[in-house]
């Protein structure tokens, strides 16, 4: 503060000077504060950092500015001024000197008997001027302690003002400090009111947790009775007016809870009061919900109606996705249960049949191979010119009806896509009978088997297995109809053994692939294109069998003149190409068949027809033995070459058979 500068500028005494003086032309800092000057003394209740300035006065003139100070707010203070009460400096300059000392007080005497002649003897530099001249020197000397001057009264009045200024700084001061001491106070005042809301709000969290405590003991115990009599409006809201989504069906779920629940509380003797209002509003809930269902379902049903429409989309998006809806339905009204399941139905047996008629026109617009009753073995003509085939045919693009070729590729394809109706209708190639019976068969199945896992996924478990496999049936009788309707156009008049065969392996297949699917309910459409399919067989292998035998029928009891017998030749007959290209066609078919099939004893009744008609064709060499059995050799080795590459127990048995043939004759060849 501007105290502590004052005192730091006021001069203290030389090393050298006497430590018995009681004053000194300088002024100097007293330890105690007693001495020549008054100093300011600290204002009452203020601190020092605000302590004030109380200046004394006497009635002599002889003040002076002793050191300049900087006021409070800022502003500069040159001079400040110190009282002294002492002698004046020239008599006590006098009286060093040993001028004058008679004249002076006896107080005085005492005072300067102190001053011993050891203190004289210390040297004072006063800039080379007497101790008088330095007395009465106005000059201030640099460095020097602070020259004290007898202050002036225009002096004085120069200074007054900025003494008033350092005094309203000062009581500004005081009051700014007496604001904040209000402050504190106040401060003090609200921390112990905040500490008593504190300790308020303590005791009251105290007292709320065990209100909630307890309630939460009341919640466990009365929330499931209360659930149970419960029903949120925003269930209501949501079946009465909301979209049906997964939350609705969620909703949904919990009304059936409700209700489930209350027919069990219905049948006890004692109902509360809650559960005898709660019973007339979920009656009313659920019976809005059978309401919005039967909406939902039948628009649902409606778009399956629509033309170019995928009911597969429809029936994964739209009835996969709300199950629950129709198990709700039947367990809260059956009956308009059975009717929905019975429009559906309808629906989908509509659909398919449309879909598949459709199909199969597009189907039979396939160009085909004709094989009728000219392409069997025994058509030919008996007049043989060596190896060179003769047979009458009809007009038509060429075929192989005894050959086996590339048609087994069909069995062994990876792509189990049926072909589209657009293609079917742009296909100018010509085909056999397979490649019809498999796309529509393919389709079939693979819409079987969609539509049987939709049913089973849907109706159950509302439904049970036997009910859902009786409404698979319903739906799908009139497609099966139409499938057998198609494979007995396809066989009816064809004498295509390869091809009937296929179309059984075929079949067989995809008896195997539903069984691997699980889809029983196709087992009877299987089965009746079975029958249809493996009496053909008989009836063509049958036809083939009679041909072989009017073959041999046909030939002369009686050997030929020796000039016919020259020109036969020992070559295979076409008859023996023709059954070995069939027989290898039969065998690469029933390589995994057991012995229990028609076509096992259909082939050897025909390998029976067979040698019997080579046998008896040889005796046209007479009496040339040799040449009889190298022709019976030839023609068992060459349907041994042909069947040579087939395996399977069947095919085993054959080729043993021609095998041992060929060996009985090959001696004479």
């Amino acid at each position: 503060m501007w105290l502590d500068r004052l005192a730091g500028q006021s001069g203290s005494p030389t090393p050298s000077q006497p430590g018995s003086r009681s004053y000194s032309p300088a002024p100097r800092r007293s330890a105690s504060g007693l001495g020549p000057y008054i100093t300011s003394q600290q204002r009452p209740g203020l601190t020092p950092r605000s302590s004030s300035l109380s200046l004394a006065s006497n009635d002599s003139s002889a003040s002076s500015l002793l050191a300049s100070s900087r006021r409070a707010n800022g502003s500069s203070l040159k001079q400040s001024t110190t009282v002294y009460n002492g002698p004046e400096p020239v008599e006590v300059l006098n009286t060093l000197l040993g001028n004058g000392v008679d004249d002076a007080d006896p107080a005085d005497k005492h005072a300067v008997s102190s001053i011993t002649p050891e203190h004289l003897e210390l040297q004072f530099d006063f800039g080379q001027l007497s101790l008088r001249e330095l007395a009465l020197s106005e000059d201030v000397i640099p460095d020097g302690p602070e020259i004290y001057t007898p202050q002036q009264a225009e002096e004085y009045e120069q200074d007054k003002t900025k003494f008033e200024d350092l005094h309203r700084s000062i009581r500004a001061c005081d009051e700014v400090l007496s604001s904040v001491e209000i402050n504190l106070t106040s401060f003090r005042n609200d921390l112990a009111t905040v500490s008593a809301d504190i300790e308020h709000l303590q005791a009251r969290s105290t007292a709320l947790n065990i209100r909630l405590e307890n309630r939460k003991a009341v919640e466990k115990g009365l929330g499931p009775v209360i659930e149970e009599i419960s029903v949120s409006p925003v269930v209501v809201s949501k079946i009465a007016e909301g979209h049906i989504d997964e939350a609705w069906v969620k909703v949904l779920a919990e009304v059936d809870k409700r209700a489930t629940a209350y027919k069990k509380t219905t049948s006890s003797p004692e109902q509360s009061k809650g559960l005898q209002d709660l019973g007339p509003l979920l009656e009313k809930l659920v019976q809005k919900a059978i309401e919005r269902i039967r909406d939902f379902l039948v628009s649902q049903i409606k778009a399956l109606r629509s033309p170019h429409i995928n009911a597969q989309i429809i029936q994964q998006q739209n009835f996969l996705k709300f199950k629950d809806l129709f198990s709700f339905l039947h367990k809260h009204h059956a009956t308009l249960a059975d009717e929905i399941c019975l429009a559906y139905m309808n629906t989908m047996r509509w659909y398919y049949l449309n879909q598949f008629t459709r199909y199969e026109s597009a189907l039979k617009k396939i160009k085909l191979h004709i094989l009728d009753k000219t392409d069997v073995l025994g058509n030919e003509d008996t007049s043989r010119r060596g190896t060179v085939l003769s047979s009458a045919k009809i007009a038509g693009p060429p075929h192989d009806a005894f050959n086996l070729g590339r048609r087994i590729d069909l069995l062994r394809t990876t792509n189990q896509s049926a072909l589209s109706s657009y293609l079917a209708e742009e296909d100018q190639s010509t085909h056999y009978l397979e490649v019809p019976f498999r796309n529509f068969n393919l389709a079939l199945v693979d819409n079987a088997t969609a539509e049987y896992t939709f049913l089973l996924s849907f109706f159950s478990p509302a439904l049970n297995f036997s009910a859902i496999s009786r409404h698979f049936t319903y739906i799908y009788d009139p497609t099966f109809q139409l499938g057998q309707t198609l494979t007995k156009t396809l066989t009816a008049d064809t004498y295509d053994a390869i091809g009937i065969l296929l179309s059984i392996r075929l079949n067989q297949h995809f008896q195997f692939e539903l069984q691997r699917r699980k889809v029983p309910a196709v087992d009877g459409y299987i089965n009746g294109t079975a029958m249809l399919l493996w009496p053909r067989l008989q009836f063509i292998m049958n036809a083939h069998c009679e041909s072989v035998r009017a073959l041999t029928v046909a030939l002369p009891t009686r050997p030929p003149a020796k000039a016919e017998q020259a020109k036969l030749s020992a070559a295979p007959h076409v008859a023996t190409q023709r059954f070995g290209q069939l027989v290898h066609g039969i065998l690469a078919l029933s390589a995994e068949a057991g012995d229990d099939e028609p076509v096992v004893t259909s082939l050897r009744r025909l390998r029976g027809e067979i040698e019997a008609f080579l046998t008896k064709y040889s005796a046209s060499f007479g009496t040339d033995k040799r040449k009889r059995e190298r022709f019976l050799y030839n023609n068992y080795s060459l349907i041994l070459t042909i069947i040579s590459d087939t395996t399977g127990k069947l095919a085993t048995e054959e080729q043993e058979h021609f095998e041992g043939l060929k060996v009985a004759f090959q001696e004479a060849a």
